[in-house]
């Protein structure tokens, strides 16, 4: 007679949740600078909606994680709000990702809301090719922001810079030195081809090993063990014989990460999508909406997206980055 054989638990998940899809900047890599078209307001989730399909996505599969994007997450008016409702399902971790132009002011109420942390893009120090690069940012905000957070204890803070050539891969080194002055981890994306990079993508593409290349002429890096579905690898940069910090890469075109992903992400206009690469999503809205039906339907939906998660073959992702949640 042969044992039974048990099902293997379910992977954790991590959800990106764009709460809106508008934002103050236009990075190149990300948005138009004429922007793009808005949804209506009754069009976006409301809060009571997203907390709604979180708690039906913890009873699929656990959910490790909870990040909020945009667009830029805070512009919505009473962020803090979704984030205290997120904070009473007991969540492992409720995170952020923020451009930090507003980010000074409000990082005191976040973590009193019950954020733990957050993620700033910063694509330069260079004031002038961080205006340029982000059609209007100022430089000394997003960083008054990163401190403010650090002082409230927004942590671990991690800085996100996409590297582009020809426009910012010059200030590589500087951005290192900055992170490990205020010991946080730094993470250097590469451009994806997707919305409004698909044009530009070859001509600015600067893998990963480029910009280690770069970091080598400095520093030493020595490779960190990578958690199971992270889509980060992380290094520790020495300075001689002295580590002074961390720094990441995430090389989305270069060395793919699908095989262990467990993301999902959720449109401001509530359309679940398995794969930032190729999905332009499951609508969700309609399904959290049926009183008659239960939750059955909506988690028969997620498991049908978590079922159909595979290594991509190429980026076909329809929608601008702003859209989907960066």
């Amino acid at each position: 007679m042969t044992a039974a054989t048990s099902m293997p638990a379910p992977r954790p998940l991590s959800l990106r949740v764009s709460v809106t899809d508008r934002c103050q900047l236009r990075c190149r890599y990300c948005m138009p600078r004429e922007g793009v078209p808005h949804h209506a307001h009754a069009d976006i989730l409301r809060y009571e909606e997203i907390v709604a399909l979180v708690r039906v996505l913890q009873k699929v599969a656990p959910v490790a994680k909870v990040r909020l994007t945009g667009g830029e997450p805070l512009v919505r008016p009473e962020i803090e709000r979704l984030i205290g409702m997120l904070a009473g399902l007991h969540l492992p971790e409720i995170a952020l990702t923020t451009n930090g132009q507003l980010l000074c002011r409000m990082a005191a109420p976040l973590k009193a809301a019950g954020l733990a942390r957050v993620n700033v893009s910063l694509d330069s120090l260079n004031a002038q090719t961080y205006r340029e690069l982000t059609h209007g940012g100022v430089l000394s905000k997003t960083i008054a922001g990163i401190d403010e957070a650090l002082r409230c204890g927004l942590t671990p803070l991690k800085l996100n810079t996409v590297v582009l050539r020809g426009v910012n891969e010059a200030g590589i080194l500087d951005l290192v030195a900055f992170a490990a002055e205020r010991d946080v981890e730094i993470r250097f994306l590469e451009v994806m081809p997707i919305g409004t990079a698909a044009e530009h993508c070859r001509e600015w593409f600067f893998s990963s090993d480029e910009v280690k290349a770069v970091i080598k002429t400095r520093y030493r890096l020595e490779p960190i063990p990578r958690t199971s579905g992270s889509t980060c690898r992380s290094f520790t940069v020495s300075d001689g014989a002295v580590a002074i910090g961390r720094a990441g890469f995430i090389s989305a075109c270069s060395d793919p990460f699908c095989g262990d992903c467990g993301r999902l992400r959720l449109t401001s206009d509530g359309r679940l999508i398995g794969c930032l690469a190729a999905d332009i999503g499951i609508p969700v809205r309609a399904l959290l909406a049926d009183s008659h039906g239960g939750t059955k339907p909506l988690e028969d939906a997620i498991s049908g997206i978590l079922a159909h998660k595979k290594s991509r073959s190429a980026f076909c992702q329809p929608q601008i980055m702003a859209a989907i949640g960066g």
